[in-house]
């Protein structure tokens, strides 16, 4: 295990389709640092015992014994292996169990360590999102402030740079986990119990995230990003996303979405969502980067094709294909484009 793990120092963080790093190796916040200050100390402790375990072999693979005398081999008997007299052997394994035995109890203290340094913020969290995850895509609710009301929205958290933010975690469905690798560490989301995790940006960013427990045919793909703002483009984004949008109320795709998409998307709101198979609220749908949880660019022409069918493009997908003419199609992408 530990060459293993010595040797993805040396590989590139692997990517994702919408190009962003899930990098594990630099991270960006209180509740990421420790747990990659000790990680990047493990992987020395690694390479170091590789390096000493290696060296013995070798030395002792290249090192000759002494000749023994005619009467000493005359007296081994057939099959069996010669003794020596002890010269030190001994002594070496003494010290080598001891020094393992220091550098293990050093690495149990340091991981003990890093575990009560991240298990809670040093100072009160700004705000506490609710993230509900199912298959395969996250809801994140922001409570309501005395100047904003509370809001719903999908596959993307926004968190002001600087201060910790809590989060409370539901499964929905199956068992999820929650990992934004460059601001925390994996909290599994399990249905029927209430998980809690935190994450503290120290630079405005986009950091990847990604569901972290197999949970079916699209786990791969049920990614989400968190947004790190600047404390006043975050309340600027938050007094946005709160307020109700009157964009394309008379256009003819308000009909179609109505007709074939309220049962379980809403506009502001989920007074029309089945409470079991509701999707993604699209209130402010266009100010999102992402569909599909990070999956597909938000554009026009990919928001037709998973509108038209999103089994095709993400298989397992609970949307089912919507089976629209193409007039309908048309009219329902022109009116999903106007809220933003």
């Amino acid at each position: 295990m530990f060459p293993i793990a010595a040797i993805a120092v040396f590989l590139p963080p692997p990517c994702r389709a919408d190009g962003l790093p899930m990098a594990y190796l630099r991270t960006a916040g209180p509740a990421a640092d420790p747990v990659t200050r000790l990680q990047w100390g493990l992987i020395a402790i690694s390479l170091l015992v590789v390096v000493i375990v290696t060296g013995l072999v070798l030395l002792a693979c290249l090192r000759r014994r002494r000749p023994r005398s005619g009467a000493a081999r005359a007296a081994d008997l057939p099959g069996e292996m010669p003794l020596e007299p002890d010269v030190g052997g001994t002594r070496w394994i003494t010290v080598g169990v001891g020094i393992s035995a220091v550098v293990l109890l050093g690495s149990v203290v340091w991981t003990l360590a890093t575990l009560s340094a991240i298990a809670a913020p040093t100072a009160e969290p700004a705000l506490t999102v609710e993230l509900h995850a199912r298959q395969f895509w996250w809801e994140a609710r922001y409570p309501g402030t005395p100047k904003t009301p509370a809001f719903v929205t999908a596959n993307e958290i926004h968190i002001p740079v600087g201060v910790p933010v809590a989060f409370t975690l539901i499964g929905d469905d199956v068992i999820h986990s929650f990992w934004v690798p460059r601001l925390g560490g994996k909290t599994d989301m399990i249905p029927g119990r209430i998980n809690h995790a935190w994450l503290q940006a120290d630079a405005p960013g986009v950091y990847r995230g990604q569901c972290a427990e197999f949970c079916g045919p699209q786990h791969a793909r049920m990614g989400l990003r968190v947004i790190a703002d600047a404390p006043a483009q975050f309340d600027a984004w938050r007094r946005a996303q709160a307020r109700p949008t009157g964009a394309g109320a008379n256009l003819p795709g308000q009909a179609v979405f109505r007709a074939h998409c309220a049962r379980c998307h809403t506009v502001r709101g989920r007074s029309d969502a089945d409470p079991d198979e509701h999707g993604p609220d699209l209130t402010h749908l266009m100010s999102r980067q992402t569909i599909a949880a990070g999956m597909l660019d938000n554009t026009p022409g990919r928001l037709a094709g998973w509108v038209s069918d999103a089994p095709a493009l993400k298989p397992g997908a609970r949307m089912p294909p919507m089976r629209l003419r193409p007039d309908e199609l048309r009219a329902v992408v022109d009116y999903l484009t106007t809220l933003e």
